[in-house]
């Protein structure tokens, strides 16, 4: 049975990246985001990422490291070893040297890494959540960006703060930015008091926050919190979500995207809601 859900229009700020801030099939309804491809047995390969886009994902959440010779790469870790055959820092190794290593898990280690020119040449109408993993990958990130003329399709996310406006600074025009630790710590902390009129320019250089259900034994998400979001125009994003029936409750709750990384089990959240396939 269909599951209906009452998409509100929010005051959503207008930007070109969250489409359903546009006029279009997905206007005002939640998001869906695949989390490093939402396979946590292939994450952050080629192999994830066109599985999550042929289920129907028209947004796919990556991080990006910068190797020795400068080139960005879609890696998670600082240290190699978790999920790949190699070892050591990323941060240490050529491209070279990088693509001869397989990523995986549990013995099987099948996918090569991939860059992120590469990853976001590979679709035309794919949007991009990329967590910018070191300083260093501001430059090459700004670069590549700007040479294809992709600022409608990625959005900058980083705890750190400055990274997201060092980004801006380097580009013709702006690309979306999410919230770090600081903006996102305002609005937890100070906006229950009343003061998010005095932190508002603050808020204004984001776009929206991708935040944990709860953080350090803190709840995050909740109505309220959402109601100041709202407020302040900016969207609710909710990591890393992988239970259906959470899904349900944070949809009815009012958030305005989630990432999982079961991919299969989203998109049969947002069918239930007649809001898939999103591409």
């Amino acid at each position: 049975m269909t599951r209906l859900s009452p998409y509100r229009a929010h005051p959503y700020r207008d930007i070109p990246y969250l489409l359903n801030s546009q006029p279009g099939a997905l206007q005002n309804a939640p998001l869906a985001f695949a989390h490093r491809g939402a396979d946590p047995r292939r994450e952050n390969t080629m192999g994830a990422f066109r599985h999550a886009v042929e289920l129907g994902y028209r947004y796919l959440e990556i991080d990006v490291r910068t190797a020795a010779c400068g080139t960005l790469v879609v890696f998670h870790d600082e240290e190699l070893g978790r999920v790949t055959t190699g070892s050591g820092r990323l941060s240490e190794k050529t491209w070279e040297e990088l693509s001869e290593l397989r990523v995986g898990m549990d013995g099987r280690f099948t996918e090569p890494m991939v860059r992120f020119e590469d990853l976001l040449t590979e679709w035309d109408d794919v949007h991009f959540n990329v967590d910018l993993k070191d300083g260093e990958a501001v430059g090459p990130f700004a670069e590549i960006v700007e040479r294809h003329g992709a600022h409608h399709r990625v959005l900058a996310a980083s705890f750190n703060d400055a990274r997201r406006h060092r980004v801006n600074k380097r580009l013709s025009r702006p690309v979306a930015t999410s919230g770090g630790w600081v903006s996102t710590g305002m609005i937890v902390l100070l906006g229950p008091l009343g003061f998010l009129r005095r932190i508002s320019r603050r808020l204004a250089g984001i776009d929206c926050v991708q935040v944990p259900i709860e953080h350090s034994g803190v709840r995050i998400v909740r109505p309220k919190f959402i109601e100041r979001c709202h407020k302040a125009g900016l969207q609710v994003h909710v990591w890393v979500v992988d239970d259906p029936a959470e899904m349900h409750r944070l949809l009815d709750m009012g958030v305005d995207g989630l990432m999982t990384d079961d991919a299969e089990a989203l998109a049969d959240v947002m069918a239930e809601r007649s809001i898939w396939p999103q591409r």
